[in-house]
């Protein structure tokens, strides 16, 4: 059974997010990349997660953490509010530990290194 992208591109898994997860071709944008990065989080695809992040940035990370944050969570949709093309607006929909729905708004930026985008880091949003 062909399984729709979890990152709401509307295409299957294996014609969108699943070549950029499997290192078989690059995210060509910033929001190709969070689109990635949100099926990441959804599959539990950690080592993509933390590769992702750009090389200045990584040394801050910690792949229990990442983990940690993944599989608490039931992920249920990514919702892209404002793309440019160094920077994605959006709000990630979960189910937290204790069954609440959750929404993670944040505006992400992004960097391209060496013909790679990597996620550099992310502002907290607040609602309207």
């Amino acid at each position: 059974m062909v399984q729709k992208c979890p990152c709401g591109s509307g295409q299957d898994y294996l014609n969108c997010c699943q070549n950029i997860h499997e290192n078989l071709q690059a995210a060509t944008s910033a929001e190709k990349l969070m689109r990635a990065r949100y099926a990441a989080f959804y599959l539990g695809l950690i080592d993509f997660i933390y590769d992702s992040f750009h090389p200045s940035t990584r040394r801050f990370q910690q792949k229990k953490d990442i983990r940690q944050w993944a599989h608490e969570n039931k992920w249920m949709h990514l919702e892209i509010i404002h793309v440019t093309p160094q920077t994605v607006e959006f709000k990630a929909h979960y189910m937290d530990p204790q069954s609440a729905i959750q929404i993670h708004y944040e505006k992400s930026t992004f960097k391209k290194f060496n013909n790679t985008w990597y996620y550099v880091d992310g502002k907290i949003m607040q609602e309207k």
